[in-house]
């Protein structure tokens, strides 16, 4: 269940620099040219203040749900995480796009377990259904098959996890929020626990409207 005592807000300039701590806190296995700066983050604030989250405890930002719009192309879906997020800047924002692309959801590792990963998914699909969108789209991480990477293949990992038969800290909660693993992204990102794979996952808006 959610905890009350946690406030998700939209983002605001005054967030920015706690952000970029946030992002250190959360990703010690990233190489540092993926995290995202207090630069990039008062450009989210600029571009698309509504659509990009974060969770308070008090004053404190223990959460972040950031994204942009964007007119994704799933016949040609391959793509780095740093080419679609414009370097982190998320300047690729379009505020016509069909589709939501969820560029991070993060939580402080001392904040986890209390339902902050809920509410920015919930965060993020109530923006989608009052903007008439599509769906989310983004590529999430797979930290676990660090643990497997030498005995199975990626492919086989995700199907394992999708099946229930093996859990993955990231695509398992999202498989859990309604989440559908619609491939694998190869060279996504510079990420060691998940050997730089990530999986597209879909959300779809069942309220979508064609105009």
């Amino acid at each position: 269940m959610p905890d009350d005592s946690i406030k998700i807000d939209t983002i605001k300039p005054e967030y920015a620099k706690a952000l970029e701590q946030l992002q250190r806190d959360c990703f010690p296995t990233l190489a540092d040219n993926e995290l995202m700066s207090e630069a990039h983050f008062l450009n989210h604030c600029r571009l698309f203040p509504e659509g990009n989250f974060v969770a308070l405890a008090r004053a404190r930002v223990v959460g972040l749900g950031s994204g942009f719009l964007i007119d994704f192309d799933f016949d040609h879906a391959q793509h780095s995480f740093q080419e679609i997020i414009a370097g982190g800047s998320y300047s690729h924002h379009d505020p016509l796009g069909d589709w939501y692309y969820g560029g991070d959801i993060s939580v402080h590792p001392d904040f986890r377990g209390r339902g902050i990963g809920s509410s920015l998914y919930a965060a993020r699909k109530e923006i989608v259904q009052r903007l008439n969108r599509k769906g989310i789209v983004a590529g999430g991480l797979i930290p676990g098959f660090a643990e497997y990477k030498d005995r199975i293949t990626v492919q086989q990992y995700v199907d394992r996890v999708v099946a229930g038969e093996l859990r993955d800290s990231t695509l398992s909660f999202q498989l859990s929020r309604g989440f559908a693993m619609r491939g694998l992204l190869e060279d996504y990102i510079e990420d060691a626990a998940s050997d730089n794979w990530a999986t597209l996952i879909v959300w779809e808006n069942p309220d979508f409207k064609r105009d």
